[in-house]
């Protein structure tokens, strides 16, 4: 397949990423990609070794009519938007209307596992999306992104200062992947994508629940920590004690809650396959970023 490939999100982590990897991995030429960021100035790094930058801004659709004019892959990144009043459910269905419109070859998401059941409060987002995707008539490769290893650097760091993990996921597990390796899977994915219409989940190779990720980040760390299972009322009492703002409270709850109903429990061999490179795993996520996790 040839054409331009446009990455939305271009100067997040996970979009830089992709790019790197089409750059080093792939064999795509700077001259056949494209970055789209709302502020291209913060994109000059690709831009210097011949990568193509657009403003793209899912907020503005005329962006959006200009940005994706001439591009055979399009790689909707979901954006970040997290308030109660659907603006991320808005931003996708306009960009996917916009790909539409321009005429775009395949289009390309990044979604979660499971949306139609999962109890993470932006989970409609995605559904919605994919529904929109799937029901424009383009070509489509969705990728359901796992949780990422990262995402326990935000939490894990203050557990261990206090020594105790609070948590509500009871014996859920959660199959945590890298964020490289999601990266390094979606980059794959466009660079060769299938002729037909699929979905992949990329999880990492195991899924753990929260006492155990808890034994492994205290043999990285090297200190104890100890789970103290809540129930998801206790949770967000004790969130909004510590000062947690009280409009993430609900999203942060549905993450456990989320995990206990056994919906990140999903562990598949699809970024293997993508990538042709083995996952990391968690004991070696953790092992690399001791430093984090005791600050």
């Amino acid at each position: 397949m040839t054409g331009k490939i446009l990455v939305t999100g271009a100067s997040g982590h996970l979009g830089a990423k992709i790019l790197h990897h089409l750059l080093a991995d792939n064999g795509v030429a700077a001259s056949d990609l494209v970055a789209g960021s709302r502020d291209p100035a913060k994109l000059e790094e690709l831009a210097r070794k011949g990568v193509e930058t657009r403003r793209i801004d899912f907020d503005d659709a005329a962006s959006l009519e200009t940005g994706f004019a001439g591009i055979d892959r399009l790689l909707i990144i979901s954006t970040d938007a997290l308030d109660a009043e659907g603006t991320r459910a808005r931003q996708h269905l306009v960009a996917v209307a916009a790909a539409k419109a321009a005429g775009v070859g395949r289009l390309f998401y990044t979604s979660m596992p499971n949306p139609a059941e999962s109890k993470v409060s932006f989970a409609p987002d995605h559904l919605k999306t994919e529904e929109a995707i799937k029901a424009s008539g383009l070509a489509y490769t969705i990728f359901r992104n796992g949780w990422y290893m990262e995402n326990l650097l935000m939490a894990l760091p203050q557990a261990f200062a206090s020594g105790h993990w609070y948590s509500s996921a009871g014996t859920g597990r959660n199959a945590h992947i890298a964020r490289d390796d999601i990266a390094r899977a979606i980059a794959a994915g466009l660079a060769a994508p299938v002729a037909d219409n699929v979905t992949y989940t990329l999880t990492g190779p195991a899924a753990f629940t929260t006492d155990e990720i808890a034994a492994l980040a205290s043999e990285a760390a090297g200190k104890p920590l100890e789970v103290v299972h809540l129930t998801d009322a206790q949770l967000a009492e004790g969130m909004a004690a510590a000062g947690v703002p009280a409009a993430y409270i609900p999203t942060f709850v549905s993450f456990d809650a989320n995990a206990r109903a056994g919906h990140f429990a999903i562990v598949t061999d699809d970024a293997v396959t993508l990538s042709g490179v083995e996952s990391t795993q968690l004991m070696e996520f953790l092992d690399a970023n001791r430093k984090a996790l005791i600050g």
